[in-house]
């Protein structure tokens, strides 16, 4: 697009100067380097031994206090980290660019596991609002239940949710896989880009709104769809994830597998611009 002027489109956004910007000659970081024997880790990740276990009390540590530490333990090699008392403190785990085993015997508030890349997390107990925002990849575990924006823009990974889960659950998910136990509330999958989503309880309104790509299995009922989320036929080969996918973590829908009702997108916002006023009203 780069180069393009107002007049080789009558789209809005080009209208809005959205395609005026000159992209050639910016510089490009090479953050992965193929030799790293081809994982993919971050040329800054801590080497790491999972058979070396610790453990500490952070009721009387800030939250601060509480991230350095974890980071201060992957970098003298520990694995395997369980996080005692964290009294649901605010944005515990976040920004953890490693391959590590870190476990909370506790709840914990907003944004927790935030930005993360590799970890596998297991919280026993509840989580606030935005849990695991732009997750990109490792697995994420919650026992019980989990406030709004769950898995907010979350791009690759597991984050899976054993109670249920708020409002706006999954809001610009670019990948990976959300799974809640229970019910979610509205605007669930809402601008849903890529990924799946896995509900086994009921949705309240507007499930799916506005989603452009991706697939929402639901156990439950929905209260409403949302613009342009339709619903779609259960193949064979959705069947086969799904069995394997909640295996994985001990879960079942509860009226079987078979009856799940799967929602896609109806692609009828793709191509937005071209739209005439009373066709949009239509979609609206």
């Amino acid at each position: 697009m780069a180069g393009l002027s107002k007049s080789d489109s009558s789209h809005k956004s080009h209208d809005m100067g959205m395609h005026d910007e000159q992209l050639t000659g910016r510089t490009q970081q090479m953050y992965f380097s193929p030799s790293e024997d081809e994982n993919f880790e971050h040329a800054y990740a801590y080497d790491v031994d999972f058979s070396k276990a610790t453990e500490f009390d952070c009721a009387d540590l800030s939250t601060t206090d509480i991230n350095i530490k974890i980071r201060n333990l992957m970098k003298e090699g520990y694995g395997t980290i369980n996080i005692i008392n964290p009294m649901g403190k605010h944005a515990l785990g976040v920004g953890i660019l490693n391959r590590l085993n870190l476990t909370f015997e506790g709840s914990l508030g907003y944004f927790a596991c935030g930005l993360i890349d590799g970890p596998n997390v297991h919280i026993n107990g509840r989580v606030g609002w935005s849990c695991a925002e732009n997750m990109l990849a490792g697995t994420v575990i919650i026992e019980k239940n989990a406030g709004s924006l769950f898995g907010a823009a979350i791009r690759g990974g597991d984050l899976v949710c054993k109670g249920r889960a708020g409002a706006r659950v999954g809001i610009d998910q670019k990948g990976g896989t959300i799974i809640v136990g229970g019910d979610v509330g509205a605007f669930t999958g809402f601008m849903m880009q890529r990924g799946r989503m896995i509900i086994l309880g009921d949705a309240r309104e507007n499930l799916g709104d506005s989603m452009y790509d991706g697939t929402i299995y639901l156990a439950g009922k929905a209260k409403s769809l949302g613009v342009d989320a339709v619903e779609a036929e259960l193949t064979e080969l959705d069947i086969r994830y799904l069995k394997g996918k909640l295996a994985l973590y001990g879960m079942e829908a509860p009226n079987g597998i078979e009856n799940i009702t799967k929602i896609s997108s109806g692609k009828q916002l793709w191509n937005y611009d071209n739209l005439e006023p009373t066709e949009k009203k239509l979609v609206l």
